[in-house]
C-alpha cells in the first residue's frame, strides 16, 4: 500500500468528514496547549525573530487546523505585551499529503484572518500550504522556528513488510505472531529516525518541535488492545457473508504504529539532533467512563449514539485506505456493523482508552 496515496482524512464535503468527526483530536490539541506555550516561549526568548516561522505537519482540514496557529500567536502576543516587545510577523506553513483537502483549508483562511484582526488588531500572519510527505524534505535548511504535528507521526510511510501471517487482523493485536510486532516496530524506528533527521536540517538551532501521537502504555506491544480489533471483526463478519473475501481481510494491514514513550526517548537519543524537553503519556478520550454508568438509567440509546460517533471518527480517518483495498461498495455496511459492535461493547462497559504521547524537542 502506497501510504502517501491513501492516508488522508475524509474531505469537508464528505458525508462523514474529518472536520465534523475530529473531537478527540481537538481535545488532544487543547490538552497539550501548556507544552506548546512552554516550547514556543523558550524558543522566542532565545532568538527574538522578526518573523517566526511555524510548520504544522499533517494539518488535515477543518477547525483543528487553525487551533495550534492560534495558540502560537496567542502565546507570542501575550509575551510581547508583557515584555513590551514588537510583535513579530508569522509565517505558517500547513503541510499534509497531496490528497489532503487543502481547498477547504484555504477557504477557511480569510475567516481566520478576520477573527485574528478582531481579537488582536493588525497581525502580520501569512499562511501557506505545503503538499508532501513529512518523510521527505519539505522546507529550506535552518528556516523553521517551531514545528508541530498532532496525531501525525504514528502514520507510517508504508505498511511494514512481512505481515502475511497476520491473518484475521488489520493491525497489531494480541493474536498477532511475534514477527508482526517486530515488523511494525522496525518500520516505526526507520520512519521516526528519518523524520527527526529531516527536521534537524530544517529547524534552526534552539528551534523546537511539539509532537503528539497515539501510543501505548506497555513496552511489550503484545500486551495491548489497540482498538482496531472490532473493525477487523466487522470485516470478518462481511467475509462470512461473502461480501468480501477472507483473503482480502488477511492481506489488509494499516500503516500506523502506536509506540511507547521508551521507544520515542531511545530513538531521539540515538538520532542525536534534539534534546527532549517534555515526554508525557495521557489518556485522550472524547467520552468518559462515568458516562457509561449513566446508561443504566438512560437506556441503550446512549451507547448506540456513542458507538455511531466513534465509528464515524474511525471512518473519517480510515475510509480512503479501506476503499483502496476493498472498494467503496462495502463502506456503509461495514461501519454500520462496526458501530453496532462498539455499542454492544460500550453497553458492557468495555471501554478502550486512547493513549496519547506528547514530546517536546529542542534542536541542539
Amino acid at each position: 500500500m502506497a501510504a502517501d496515496q491513501v492516508v488522508h482524512m475524509n474531505a469537508a464535503d464528505h458525508e462523514i468528514s474529518y472536520a465534523d468527526n475530529s473531537v478527540l483530536q481537538k481535545e488532544v490539541i487543547s490538552k497539550i496547549r501548556p507544552i506548546i506555550e512552554e516550547s514556543i516561549t523558550d524558543t522566542f526568548q532565545k532568538i527574538v525573530p522578526t518573523c517566526i516561522k511555524v510548520a504544522d505537519l499533517g494539518c488535515s482540514s477543518g477547525p483543528n487546523t487553525f487551533r495550534t496557529i492560534s495558540q502560537v500567536i496567542d502565546t507570542i502576543h501575550g509575551l510581547c505585551q508583557r515584555q513590551q516587545l514588537k510583535l513579530p510577523e508569522f509565517e505558517v506553513l500547513l503541510n499534509d499529503l497531496p490528497e489532503n483537502d487543502f481547498n477547504s483549508v484555504f477557504k477557511s483562511v480569510p475567516g481566520f484572518y478576520e477573527q485574528l484582526k478582531k481579537e488582536k488588531g493588525e497581525v502580520g500572519c501569512y499562511i501557506r500550504g505545503v503538499a508532501g510527505s513529512f518523510y521527505h524534505r519539505l522546507f529550506p535548511t535552518r528556516s523553521l522556528h517551531f514545528v508541530h504535528s498532532s496525531y501525525g507521526i504514528h502514520w507510517l510511510s508504508k505498511v511494514p513488510d512481512g505481515l502475511e501471517n497476520n491473518k484475521g487482523n488489520i493491525y497489531m493485536a494480541r493474536s498477532s505472531p511475534p514477527n508482526v510486532f517486530r515488523a511494525y516496530a522496525n518500520q516505526f524506528q526507520n520512519d521516526f529516525t528519518n523524520f527527526l533527521t529531516l527536521r534537524s536540517k530544517e529547524i534552526i538551532t534552539q528551534g523546537c518541535m511539539a509532537l503528539t501521537c497515539i501510543g501505548r502504555e506497555n513496552p511489550d506491544p503484545s500486551m495491548e488492545d489497540y482498538g482496531w480489533e472490532v473493525l477487523a471483526e466487522s470485516l470478518l463478519d462481511l467475509a462470512a457473508q461473502g461480501v468480501v473475501k477472507e483473503a482480502d481481510v488477511d492481506s489488509f494491514n494499516l500503516p500506523l504504529y502506536s509506540p511507547c514513550k521508551e521507544e520515542i526517548a531511545e530513538l531521539v537519543e540515538r538520532e542525536g539532533s534534539f534534546d527532549v524537553g517534555r515526554l508525557q503519556v495521557f489518556v485522550a478520550n472524547d467520552y468518559e467512563e462515568e458516562q457509561l454508568i449513566l446508561n443504566q438509567h438512560l437506556g441503550f440509546n446512549f451507547c448506540l449514539q456513542m458507538g455511531k460517533d466513534i465509528a464515524n471518527g474511525t471512518r473519517a480517518i480510515s475510509e480512503a485506505m479501506i476503499c483502496s483495498h476493498f472498494g467503496d461498495a462495502i463502506i456503509d455496511e461495514l461501519f454500520t456493523r462496526y458501530a453496532a459492535r462498539l455499542a454492544d461493547g460500550l453497553s458492557k462497559s468495555k471501554l478502550d482508552k486512547v493513549i496519547t504521547i506528547v514530546v517536546s524537542l529542542t534542536k541542539k
